[in-house]
């Protein structure tokens, strides 16, 4: 089967703010880490699980080449974690019928990691961090991106691949096996 190297790519207005994509549910999930604060002394710097997503032809082009596109498009969408009167002070686990365990709230933001060398030639590697909101649905219709040192350094650091945490998530690890 040929490859097709058509990359479904982010939608910016005239002013040159990403438009939120309205189908990144449907895109190819990745995983969901979370880093609880009852876990980290009360202070982590993300609580919330990261639901995350891959555009499906940007995934797809990874799968076959082990490399992220340009036009890539990858969303995360933030749930706090799901606390009730069962829940445990020490851990921040609660008590559901499965046993304790961490269990995903309310939706309270959506991110999109962009790589585009063109748009943004000054960004680390093309990839460009947006913010759609922290405050839970409707998310804002638009964003702008993020400054370089906000997300950029720590990706630079730490991320396995392209900018990428693909160390965090086994569908991406798996699609790179051949690679």
């Amino acid at each position: 089967m040929a490859q097709d190297d058509t990359i479904i790519s982010a939608q910016f207005n005239d002013a040159g703010e990403v438009l939120q994509p309205t189908d990144y549910r449907r895109w190819v999930f990745v995983g969901a880490p979370l880093t609880p604060n009852a876990l980290n002394g009360g202070e982590a710097p993300f609580p919330e699980f990261h639901n995350v997503y891959v555009e499906p032809s940007a995934f797809d082009h990874f799968e076959a080449t082990g490399t992220w596109p340009e036009g890539t498009q990858i969303a995360k969408e933030l749930t706090m974690v799901q606390t009730d009167d069962s829940t445990n002070p020490d851990t921040g686990a609660n008590a559901q019928v499965s046993g304790f365990g961490y269990f995903q709230g309310d939706f309270v933001g959506l991110e999109l990691l962009i790589k585009d060398n063109a748009r943004y030639p000054d960004e680390p590697g093309g990839w460009a961090f947006f913010s759609f909101g922290h405050g839970g649905e409707p998310y804002a219709e638009t964003a702008t991106a993020f400054p370089t040192d906000s997300c950029n350094a720590c990706h630079a650091d730490n991320a396995e691949t392209d900018f990428v945490f693909t160390q965090f998530y086994p569908v991406l690890r798996a699609a790179m096996k051949n690679h």
